[in-house]
């Protein structure tokens, strides 16, 4: 059976002359580059978001060793999360077709039989096994969160979190296992020598059948597509290049006109703002530190030094916006109210937000310290829209957008 040309287990069932040593490595190394650098970007994204300051910034429960992350997330400069999560997300869009290229390339050896020739071909075939479940998983998760269709069961964090770490260990074990191969095959290539019956592998044809485009023209193919994913989604992120992001849900126009006329994500009718509760007679700012509580309205926030500050709005899902002029109270000022003179402590921070994810956030210390962090009333010169977060959000430099919380309803200052 494990011969009959009708079963993909059968040597003649993959006939494409395209498959070889040669175009797999060029592949691989690809990849190499790239998963690295999405590996990378994913834990700065991760290391963002203060996950040990508190457990409502960090959906990835009993974590463990996992975890660990390097540094408090500083606030300068300003765009950082903005570069790094525009490169995370932009790159793995624009990795996409070599990636499937890459299983296309391989997928004899996922039927191949016997199952495992010996112990270490058995430790490779489940190395191989996990690397392709974890990068389809891995890539299919993000591809989704980025369009914000929300249809895998269970937060996006956690499913995302874990299915990193496995994706890229079992891709750590292949790259270990093939590197030297992959680099043999392209020495050759460079030299332009032909691969010997030696070096052939099991990826190559025994009976080819006849070939319709060269290996070359199939890696151009590749790239081609890689450039138009990349042409259509780096877009989201530069106001001039807006439009051609068709594939970004935040592509095209901007939203509206005039000072809020920029990017949304959870607008107030999602959120379920109620706008009576936000009304002046209604909504009043609860601020708890050292020395008590205070209750500030609107007016009274208005009435105290104001302060302005040019800032983005970076968002995981990869979008963001240029810098925007946002006026309003420093949150040092506001820690100094409630008996924080000196260097303020963490802030805890909640919403009226009622439904959703992050409708409460923790702000580390130096970001309340920052001069540029404000509880904002104004963008751009005009007071702040429903959707921007009327009457008052948070504004923090450097911050991923979840944490810049809209609609604020309590402060509450002191060690988290």
């Amino acid at each position: 059976m494990r011969d009959d040309p009708r079963l993909p287990s059968s040597s003649g069932f993959w006939r494409s002359p395209l498959r070889g040593p040669r175009f797999t490595s060029v592949l691989g190394l690809v990849l190499l580059f790239g998963i690295t650098v999405l590996f990378v970007t994913g834990l700065v994204s991760y290391a963002a978001y203060n996950p040990d300051l508190s457990p409502v910034n960090d959906q990835t429960p009993e974590k463990g060793i996992l975890g660990f992350y390097l540094f408090d997330w500083p606030t300068g400069p300003h765009w950082l999360y903005r570069l790094n999560q525009g490169v995370h997300v932009t790159l793995g869009i624009t990795l996409i077709p070599v990636l499937l290229a890459k299983l296309w390339s391989v997928i004899p050896r996922l039927f191949a039989l016997p199952p495992a020739r010996s112990l270490a071909h058995a430790l490779e075939r489940i190395s191989l096994l996990l690397l392709v479940g974890g990068a389809l998983f891995e890539f299919v998760t993000g591809v989704l969160n980025v369009q914000l269709d929300y249809v895998f069961p269970g937060s996006f964090y956690p499913l995302h979190f874990y299915g990193a770490w496995v994706f890229f260990a079992a891709f750590v074990a292949h790259v270990v296992l093939k590197m030297p191969i992959a680099l043999s095959n392209l020495r050759h290539l460079r030299e332009e020598k032909e691969v010997t019956e030696e070096e052939k592998n099991d990826l190559v044809a025994p009976r080819p059948a006849e070939p319709t485009v060269s290996r070359r023209g199939a890696l151009w193919f590749v790239g081609g597509g890689s450039l138009l994913l990349f042409a259509t989604t780096v877009g989201q992120n530069v106001d001039g290049l807006r439009r051609t992001a068709l594939l970004a849900p935040h592509g095209g126009g901007d939203p509206g006109s005039g000072p809020n006329g920029f990017q949304i994500n959870k607008t107030a009718a999602y959120a379920r703002i109620d706008a009576a509760e936000t009304g002046e007679d209604a909504w009043r700012l609860v601020v708890t530190g050292r020395t008590g509580t205070v209750r500030l309205s609107r007016a009274d926030l208005a009435g105290l030094t104001l302060h302005s500050a040019a800032l983005p709005i970076a968002c995981v899902e990869g979008w963001s916006t240029s810098d925007q002029w946002w006026r309003g109270v420093r949150l040092r000022d506001l820690a100094a109210l409630v008996g924080y003179d000196g260097d303020p402590p963490d802030l805890f921070v909640e919403s009226l937000q009622r439904r959703g994810a992050f409708r409460r956030a923790a702000l580390r210390a130096n970001q309340v310290a920052d001069p540029r962090s404000l509880l904002a009333l104004y963008v751009n010169g005009e007071e702040l829209s429903p959707d921007h977060g009327f009457p008052a959000r948070i504004i923090v430099p450097a911050a991923p957008g979840v944490l810049n919380t809209k609609w604020v309803a309590r402060m509450t200052f002191g060690d988290l």
